[in-house]
């Protein structure tokens, strides 16, 4: 009973996001993805809080990645190493934003990989040669890592941690693009 109230609170949901012009039923292929998504989503502590953070975030992230499926399946990994790393899923998404705008196949000009810019050192540094930084789910483990160290080594300074994190400790350019995309785009009030 609780899952099919959440269920026709997810469909409400998407119905008030669809473009008030298009007023249409959700689409029933997007209406099964989300399902799955949800069912496949074991970092949450409840199923309704799955469905409105991965609706939330799928709307926002539609125009970086259009394709759905891609969108929740990116959505749920994120929120998964977030959470085992300690940290917030939005303010993940707002660094990832600022490192690539979700391309995951971006690579910087010093040489960093992926979607949350990971150098490649750090394989040879974990004996793990082999491992794939433009997989999303071993970028995403390798920078939340990364991150949630800096931020324990700063003390849960923000900035600094950032600044660690972008190898521009001393400025904050960096660290006030990234927590300017996640209070003006990605923040979700806990």
């Amino acid at each position: 009973m609780a899952l099919r109230l959440s269920l026709t609170l997810l469909m409400a949901l998407l119905c008030m996001h669809s473009s008030a012009s298009l007023r249409q039923a959700p689409d029933p292929e997007l209406r099964s993805l989300l399902q799955r998504t949800v069912a496949e989503a074991d970092s949450f502590q409840d199923r309704f809080d799955a469905q409105v953070w991965l609706l939330d975030m799928s709307t926002r992230l539609t125009r970086f990645i259009p394709d759905a499926e891609e969108r929740l399946t990116l959505l749920r990994q994120v929120h998964q190493e977030a959470s085992k790393a300690r940290l917030r899923p939005d303010l993940v998404l707002a660094l990832i934003h600022t490192e690539s705008h979700f391309d995951r196949f971006a690579i910087s000009s010093a040489g960093a990989q992926g979607m949350m810019q990971i150098m490649p050192f750090w394989k040879a540094e974990l004996g793990r040669p082999h491992d794939n930084l433009t997989d999303n789910a071993t970028n995403l483990r390798y920078g939340c890592t990364i991150l949630s160290f800096y931020l324990r080594k700063e003390n849960g300074n923000l900035s600094r941690a950032l600044a660690r994190y972008n190898g521009s400790l001393g400025r904050n350019t960096y660290s006030a693009k990234v927590i300017g995309f996640w209070h003006d785009y990605w923040y979700v009030k806990p």
